[in-house]
């Protein structure tokens, strides 16, 4: 049996998930977790679902906010057996637990980074922030002009001719210069056997050979410079060096519903979308206590009426005593 792992914090009708066959699953924020929930409060490495027998269990690795079984918090490395459509919560994000026959998911590292990413990219759209990679040009010919990255694995040329995506007025660029594409999670160049060649941070580039444009590195292609904003990347990157955020005592979310859209929870550090309703109801029972101080409620007057009615029983009591003796 494989367990399959849903986000059910995620906004939209197809729920982020991830399925694995292995002995040991860790969740967190870190880049090194098998789910990796870019939300600061989910601890770095949170709380792991490990395989006991026939049985899967769920362990707190000594989070900052705890991990949640429905409503009740368990203890840092104390077990509890999981079952199939369970749900859990670390941090703010709540997950479900799914045990099935089902096929692990290929390339699970690629694939945890990508659902954190798309996590990340989702925060952003929702607030209307840029989450497409762009390439600007910082020197050189076309200084201030950006070329954006709209489509995965399409190839964008930028060279000298006037059919390139992003043509440039250097004499010492070849027509079709280079060209970049989206693949997976990252952009990568390819030299297309230039003239004058091309350098990614001084180091030259192989020719027709993808290589992937490294966050913060400069492209120098002829008198050209070129540098590539990732907002979505860059948002992942600061949210993981980030420490963790405390959760007030009181913000205890309530388990998502089935039939229900799941609430929102995006990471913060990224503009977060419309928070639901839901977040801000605590699980835990008991009555409210009221929003004004020293407000008397239906009990504290008839406790009030009942120790007054004891009292003159008593004063009555006494003075016919008096009065026979």
């Amino acid at each position: 049996m494989a367990l399959t792992i849903l986000v059910r914090s995620a906004e939209g009708t197809s729920l982020p998930r991830i399925t694995f066959d292995a002995p040991r699953i860790v969740i967190g924020r870190g880049e090194g977790c098998e789910v990796r929930l870019p939300d600061p409060s989910v601890s770095h490495r949170h709380a792991s679902i490990r395989q006991r027998g026939s049985d899967y269990i769920v362990l707190d690795e000594g989070s900052t906010n705890g991990t949640f079984a429905g409503g009740v918090r368990l203890s840092p490395q104390a077990p509890r057996v999981v079952r199939s459509g369970d749900l859990l919560r670390v941090g703010r994000v709540w997950l479900e637990v799914r045990i099935e026959h089902a096929i692990p998911t290929k390339n699970a590292p690629l694939a945890t980074r990508e659902m954190a990413l798309a996590l990340v990219a989702e925060a952003l759209a929702a607030e209307g922030s840029k989450t497409v990679p762009r390439v600007l040009v910082v020197k050189g010919a076309g200084a201030g002009t950006e070329l954006a990255l709209e489509e995965t694995e399409r190839a964008y040329v930028i060279g000298r001719a006037k059919s390139a995506d992003l043509d440039l007025d250097d004499v010492d660029l070849s027509r079709r210069h280079v060209e970049l594409a989206r693949k997976g999670d990252s952009v990568v160049i390819r030299d297309l056997g230039s003239k004058n060649g091309s350098r990614l941070d001084d180091k030259p580039l192989p020719p027709n050979t993808d290589t992937p444009w490294r966050r913060g590195a400069i492209l120098s292609v002829g008198n050209v410079h070129l540098a590539c904003d990732d907002p979505v990347g860059a948002a992942l990157d600061e949210l993981e060096r980030a420490a963790d955020e405390r959760m007030p005592a009181n913000e205890i979310l309530e388990p998502p519903k089935s039939d229900d859209p799941p609430p929102s929870q995006p990471p913060a550090g990224v503009p977060s979308p419309k928070a639901s309703p839901r977040s801000s109801r605590p699980l835990s029972s008991g009555n409210p206590v009221s929003s004004r101080p020293g407000a008397w409620t239906l009990t504290d007057v008839l406790v009030a009426f009942l120790a007054l009615a004891v009292l003159s029983l008593s004063v009555a009591g006494l003075v016919w005593l008096i009065r026979s003796g």
